[in-house]
């Protein structure tokens, strides 16, 4: 789950080049009866590797790009391959448009509630001696003291703890950007649309409900992966670069039985919430702004492009998935 949280921050804080940050890729030290347990978890799930896509049903062609929201260098040819395809698209549909992150950074800026909590319990209020003890020190090795962490909602510290310090230092100092903001930039050049797929609040939407104990279980099955940040990014870009998309996903879940302190079933019962949250819940509600753009563009004789975080793509629940059982046909373009 800190995974999908560090990315969802990164869409909505801007970008910066994971590759520059220095750290192993946890895959390849991995012992191989590990890796074999994630790589069956992984086999059976439907559009588990690949990132781009076609949709087709008749006339009308959705392009699909499954994105990473850091910068990397390594965007650049599937930036190159998109090019004409953007040229030549009624609309490119994204998470969050220029226009929905300019409301983000003004609702952060004159309402802090969204992130602070002001009336109640302190997180050392809630959290253990030792957790409170590590989740202050990692929090302030990414530039957040004590006092103003102890006030902070859980899902906001869950995310901030899924960034390596090396990684938010970047994330104000440089201006690479992630797939999804350079689509934009690219789509806006070439005077193409840029639609929104969901509205800009949805990120203070997903956790609104959760119990209590749900909200300091996502900053336990966080808080042991934060020394090691920097080999996440590493192991998170590597996988999402070699299409290994799902695989992302169940590494997160076998790292968090062997790390977080959880029990199996908390641990599942996390992952169930992240993705029903994150994921499944989002995809659905995205099907009907990509038909109804799809169906418009074929009146033109085009298609669109629609770019959205990669762990979207794939599962019962993905993208992919929904649009086949509604009657289009998935084609992989990168395989």
């Amino acid at each position: 789950m800190r995974m999908v949280l560090a990315a969802i921050l990164a869409l909505w804080a801007g970008a910066a080049p994971a590759s520059e940050c220095l750290g192993s890729n946890l895959f390849d030290t991995m012992p191989t009866d590990q890796r074999a347990l994630i790589d069956a978890a992984v086999a059976g799930v439907p559009y588990h590797q690949g990132l781009l896509w076609r949709a087709s049903k008749g006339d009308q062609s959705i392009t699909l790009v499954g994105t990473y929201h850091f910068g990397d260098p390594r965007h650049d040819p599937m930036l190159a391959r998109l090019e004409p395809v953007i040229a030549d698209a009624a609309l490119v549909l994204v998470e969050a448009g220029p226009a929905e992150e300019r409301r983000l950074t003004e609702a952060l800026s004159s309402d802090p509630t969204l992130m602070v909590d002001p009336t109640g319990p302190t997180l050392p209020e809630r959290l253990s001696e030792r957790d409170w003890q590590l989740l202050s020190m990692a929090m302030a090795e990414r530039g957040t003291p004590a006092v103003v962490t102890s006030k902070l909602r859980p899902w906001y510290v869950a995310m901030m703890l899924g960034i390596s310090p090396c990684m938010m230092k970047q994330v104000t100092e440089t201006g690479a950007q992630g797939l999804d903001h350079r689509l934009v930039e690219r789509a806006e050049a070439l005077d193409i649309p840029v639609r929104a797929l969901e509205p800009w609040d949805t990120v203070f939407t997903l956790f609104r409900d959760l119990t209590p104990d749900q909200e300091i279980e996502m900053i336990r099955a966080a808080l042991p992966a934060a020394a090691h940040a920097d080999d996440y990014a590493v192991t998170v870009t590597d996988a999402y670069f070699a299409g290994d998309i799902w695989a992302i996903w169940e590494f997160g879940r076998f790292d968090a039985y062997r790390t977080s302190g959880l029990t199996r079933d908390q641990v599942d019962a996390q992952m169930a919430l992240a993705q029903e949250r994150l994921m499944d819940g989002r995809n659905e509600s995205w099907i009907g702004p990509l038909t109804r753009g799809a169906r418009d563009a074929a009146r033109q004789g085009k298609g669109i492009v629609a770019g959205f975080g990669a762990l979207h793509l794939p599962g019962e629940g993905g993208v992919l998935r929904l649009l086949e059982r509604d009657g289009w046909t998935i084609t992989r373009l990168d395989g």
